[in-house]
Order: C-alpha cells, then sequence, then structure tokens
C-alpha cells in the first residue's frame, strides 16, 4: 500500500519521511544564505551608522549597534560644506549618467543590429576588429584620448566627460550576439509591409528587446556613476566634478570629517541601490539572453 506525498504528488511509501542528511544539506544552506545575507548588508550597515554619527561616535573605542541619537543634520551639514559642492557633483554624476548611457545604448544597439542583420562582406572584420578593441588596456588610450580632449577644450565641461565614454565595443559586442538570436520572423513581417533595416529596428526590434536594453542600461549607468579616474583628470575645476571625485576631496582634505565622508557615501549610493532594486529582474534576464552563437 502506497501514500501520496502532499508536496509532490508521488506515490511513497508508508511512513516516508525526509532523510536526516536531505535535513542536514537544507539547514547548511539556509546558514550559508544567512552568512551571505550578513556580509553582503555589513558594509551598508557601517554606512548608514556612521553617517547618522558624531565624530565622537564613530572614533568611539565602545562599539554600539546604532547611536543614541541619530544625527540628521549631518544631511544639511553635507550639502552646505564650502569646500566640496556635493549637489553640483550629484548633479553632473546623473547628466553624465543619464546621457552617457542613452549615448552608448544607442551607439552600441546600432552597430550590433548592423553587424548582425545588415549584410555586408566587411561584417566579420569589422565585428573582429571591434572585439580587438575590448584587449587594448584603458591606460593605454587614456593620454591619447585626454589629449583630444584638451585640445577640443573640452576640460572641466560635461562634454569632455560623456562624449568619449559614448562607445563601447563591449556593448556593441553584446548587442550583436543578443540580435543574433532575435526572431527573424518579426523583422521579415516588418519587410512586407515595406520597412527597411532602419524602419525594422525602430519599430520591431527596439520593443521587443526592451529588458535587454533596461540590462545593459543598468550596468552602464551603474559604470558611468561609479566612474572616477577619467572625470578626476577632466573634471579640474570644481564645478565639474563628480560624486566620485567631490567624496574623494575629503580622504585628501588637511582635516577629514569622517561622518561627513560617509554621509556623502550613503549619498552616493542611493541611486544605484534604486536602480538595481527597480531593474534587477532585467540584469537577470539580459544576462541570459546574451548568449554567444554563431
Amino acid at each position: 500500500m502506497t501514500a501520496i506525498d502532499r508536496t509532490t504528488g508521488a506515490p511513497q511509501p508508508i511512513g516516508y519521511s525526509r532523510s536526516t542528511l536531505g535535513r542536514v544539506a537544507l539547514i547548511l544552506r539556509w546558514v550559508a544564505l544567512f552568512i551571505a545575507v550578513i556580509l553582503f548588508l555589513l558594509p551598508f550597515y557601517l554606512v548608514l551608522r556612521n553617517a547618522l554619527s558624531t565624530e565622537a561616535d564613530i572614533t568611539s573605542p565602545s562599539w554600539t549597534l546604532f547611536p543614541k541619537h541619530l544625527q540628521w543634520g549631518n544631511i544639511k551639514e553635507l550639502f552646505n560644506d564650502t569646500q566640496v559642492p556635493m549637489a553640483r557633483a550629484l548633479y553632473n554624476s546623473a547628466v553624465v549618467g543619464v546621457l552617457g548611457t542613452a549615448g552608448q545604448l544607442l551607439l552600441a544597439s546600432m552597430a550590433g543590429y548592423g553587424l548582425a542583420r545588415i549584410p555586408y562582406r566587411h561584417a566579420d572584420k569589422v565585428f573582429y576588429a571591434i572585439v580587438a578593441t575590448l584587449m587594448i588596456p584603458g591606460a593605454v588610450t587614456f593620454i591619447p584620448s585626454f589629449i583630444v580632449v584638451s585640445s577640443l577644450g573640452w576640460v572641466s565641461t560635461l562634454r569632455g566627460l560623456i562624449i568619449p565614454t559614448l562607445f563601447s565595443g563591449f556593448a556593441a559586442f553584446l548587442f550583436r550576439q543578443y540580435f543574433l538570436n532575435f526572431p527573424r520572423e518579426l523583422e521579415e513581417a516588418a519587410r512586407v509591409d515595406g520597412a527597411g533595416h532602419f524602419g525594422t529596428f525602430w519599430r520591431i526590434v527596439v520593443p521587443n528587446s526592451l529588458p535587454f536594453f533596461a540590462a545593459l542600461a543598468a550596468i552602464t549607468f551603474i559604470g558611468n556613476w561609479n566612474s572616477f579616474l577619467w572625470p578626476l583628470v577632466i573634471g579640474q575645476d570644481s564645478s565639474s566634478w563628480t560624486i566620485q571625485v567631490a567624496m574623494s576631496t575629503f580622504v585628501t582634505a588637511q582635516t577629514i570629517n569622517i561622518h561627513e565622508l560617509f554621509m556623502a557615501v550613503a549619498v552616493s549610493i542611493l541611486p544605484l541601490v534604486l536602480i538595481f532594486a527597480f531593474l534587477q529582474r532585467y540584469l537577470i534576464q539580459g544576462v541570459t539572453q546574451s548568449g554567444i552563437k554563431d
């Protein structure tokens, strides 16, 4: 005689129970997951705790989970600091992140679609040349890029921060691989209606590829927001500082305001946390859809 397992519906012998080894493995998985969550959230806790503390609370030898009195005034103090234009730095980072991401997606998607769909006898050669640029270290092109930007008079301007980073060979590579897997039937239906390559791309391909675009947009925006070396060299005036350059001034100053530094870190990571929270499902879906296919 058999009994039906309520979880799977499969017949099991009477008296069947999960093995001890299986229970131990399940407990170990939950313990490992709990430890991973703690390790992941620990830096965020330290940043938030110190951002809402005084200098004495941060440097005190006796540690407390949170200070008795949360210093919400640290936010106002940060933005009122005349030495660090935090509001301007946030604005610059937002402009660089949004425009840089939009421009990079536009150029890389069009390049990737052209390489994947438009017949051209040298398409493979162009694709291999783009892939070859991924093997060139950034330090090799850094000085030539700065010379070009400087000769154009774009130092300490948003143009100098945005335009040199608009094209990404890696993004073009990912778009090309994605469009190779795109259903040709949808494109052929658009061609029957008289649409060319450009019309098919904008009316059919882009609307049906929004999850992949969103995934690359999130990754690109995070990269632009966290960029430091190029904005540090180009943003020689405080009016063109990005958030990363502005935060670096706390470390290089003669007197370090630790609570302001942690508050600046908390403010700088807030947009990234929100973007990741809203677009995390697109990140996973975009990775799974970018597989290589010849």
